[in-house]
């Protein structure tokens, strides 16, 4: 069984589960899939986060995250066009002293040893703007583990066809049900539920 992106938009807002539960659902099973494959205490993460509600799951990951490893955010969306759930998370971790928030010239990706790609999810219209593509390939360049959460950045969730480029993940985290275009990467693909009705 397969879910369209149109389709689980449909189910998450039938569901009449807040999407404040299933965003903190989402990251907590991000946080768990990492944990289960490695051992957290001398790992250094990046979670790249965008203002959608991908980047929101990413805020929640870093919440867990940061408790054991050192875990560092890249925010690359506008503060202002958060929704407030993403918002909400992502105030949560603003003040977090364990959690580090970067300027994208300060990031070397190599540093780390784990990047969490939480930028489009199933959110993806059109072309990617410029600062979306570097850090594709500052992801795809690096030496790094990287996990993408729902729908590696750059594939289309629908057709699993690549926009220009997409990131190489290593894992793709995503949710209730396997998106049509996960098709062909199933071997790398973890299906974590988050609440929603089966």
């Amino acid at each position: 069984m397969m879910i369209s992106s149109q389709d689980m938009r449909i189910l998450e807002a039938k569901s009449n589960i807040p999407r404040a539960v299933l965003m903190e659902n989402a990251g907590k099973a991000v946080y768990q899939a990492i944990k289960e494959r490695f051992d957290l205490k001398d790992k250094k993460i990046l979670i790249v986060c965008y203002h959608g509600n991908n980047g929101g799951d990413g805020f929640v990951a870093a919440r867990y995250l940061c408790e054991e490893a050192e875990t560092d955010v890249l925010f690359i969306g506008d503060e202002s066009r958060l929704k407030k759930e993403a918002l909400s998370n992502f105030k949560k971790i603003e003040r977090n002293e364990r959690i580090q928030f970067l300027l994208d010239d300060e990031v070397d990706f190599d540093t780390y040893d784990i990047v969490v790609d939480a930028i489009l999810g199933i959110g993806i219209q059109g072309r990617l703007n410029r600062e979306i593509s570097a850090i594709i390939e500052d992801t795809n360049n690096s030496r790094a583990y990287k996990v993408s959460v729902d729908i590696p950045t750059g594939l289309d969730p629908d057709t699993g066809n690549i926009v220009e480029k997409c990131v190489n993940a290593d894992l793709i985290v995503t949710f209730h049900d396997l998106k049509k275009g996960l098709e062909k990467l199933q071997d790398k693909t973890v299906v974590a539920d988050i609440g929603l009705p089966k």
